[in-house]
């Protein structure tokens, strides 16, 4: 006899077919293979002990605080442990319970629906300004069109454009200087029809740009301030383009100056659904959503958002993630811009592995290769 351990980030139902389970029992235990830890924050100190013992009763288990079963708080925080079908049990068992479990158990279904895509697309940058923190992202005119080739053909997806710098204490510029900045470019590429080779993703927030942008070919819009801006979501419906709605705390010029957050995660999960709400009166039915890393953001919240990007998924929208060569890579390991290729990997395949569909990189051919051998170690 020989005993195997494996690693929990198998493909479990090509194992149980290769074992000869029958058809239906392989969808049956691989929803007892996987398992989820759900954080619930300030339940009903009642709702707490009921759930303790339903979840024990499936052969789940509920972590609670001490002096939770003689309710010494009214509310607490705690941790559901479950697997996948004793999550499924218990969506439907709490819905006759009190003390907000009814609530809980519609949450808890929407987290059993969760499936992560295993396609994700590759976005590369192209900067038409001068002052972008990455000097090997700025192109103009002639040399932004070979770069666009070159990205092409390593294998992006998208291309997106942009004509401002949203570094930490960039400078505000005037929409009309935007728009002289990228125009050139947006108008090579039409001339050069790239725009049947690939989608083009416009990097604005200003409407005079991005009406020009979706008016030659553009695609997608991908707006730092979240569709603030009505008149931005009423283009992106009109022109039924995707739109990116990105969190950021403050602006470009203030949003590291001391960030804070209570629970960043339901913070930028509240913001999202906002934003989707409005996009959605407003028109827009094409929707990515971007956590937006390093805006507004510690090196702590970075990682929290990186490592729980799971939390939006039930959101149902495409989560796209920007960690390219950025300064929390420094934070960790001090480094120039020049020399952040290899942290940018590590954080965007953990993005991947947690639910992220869509990458924003300086690098394309860099994230082409490292992607597809992470995929062929996912199908073994």
């Amino acid at each position: 006899m020989q005993v195997e351990l494996l690693s929990n980030d198998i493909d479990v139902k090509k194992y149980l077919k290769t074992l000869g389970v029958d058809g239906g029992g392989i969808t049956i235990l691989a929803s007892k293979i996987k398992h989820h830890l759900v954080y619930i924050r300030d339940l009903h100190v009642g709702g707490a002990n009921i759930l303790k013992q339903d979840a024990l009763s499936v052969g789940a288990d509920l972590a609670v605080p001490r002096g939770t079963v003689i309710a010494l708080t009214k509310h607490v925080d705690c941790i559901l442990i479950a697997t996948h079908k004793q999550l499924e049990i218990l969506s439907k068992k709490e819905l006759a319970q009190p003390f907000g479990l009814k609530e809980l158990a519609i949450k808890l279904k929407e987290i059993t629906k969760i499936k992560k895509t295993r396609h994700v697309e590759i976005m590369g940058i192209i900067n038409a300004n001068d002052d972008s923190f990455y000097g090997s992202s700025r192109f103009k005119d002639a040399s932004a069109i070979e770069a666009v080739i070159k990205m092409i053909e390593s294998g992006a997806d998208t291309i997106d454009i942009g004509g401002v710098s949203s570094r930490p204490n960039s400078l505000k510029i005037s929409s009309e200087e935007e728009l002289e900045r990228v125009q050139p470019i947006i108008d090579a590429i039409g001339k050069e029809k790239l725009y049947e080779k690939i989608k083009f993703s416009i990097d604005s927030y200003a409407p005079k740009v991005i009406s020009y942008a979706l008016e030659n070919g553009f695609k997608i819009v991908n707006d730092i301030t979240g569709l603030e801006n009505s008149e931005v979501c009423k283009l992106c419906a009109d022109y039924n383009a995707q739109a990116v709605i990105m969190h950021m705390q403050g602006s470009p010029q203030d949003m590291q100056n001391n960030p804070k957050y209570d629970n960043i995660l339901s913070e930028v999960n509240d913001f999202f659904i906002q934003r989707i709400q409005k996009a959605s009166f407003l028109g827009v039915t094409d929707i990515i959503l971007d956590v937006g890393i390093g805006f507004g953001k510690t090196l702590e919240h970075n990682l929290m958002l990186l490592k729980h990007l799971e939390n939006f998924l039930p959101l149902a929208k495409p989560l796209l993630i920007g960690a390219s060569r950025k300064s929390m890579i420094d934070k960790i390991c001090p480094s120039l811009a020049d020399e952040r290729l290899p942290g940018t990997l590590a954080l965007h395949l953990e993005a991947i592995r947690n639910g992220a569909s869509i990458l924003r990189v300086h690098d394309v051919s860099a994230h082409v290769q490292a992607i597809k051998v992470q995929k062929a170690l996912e199908s073994i």
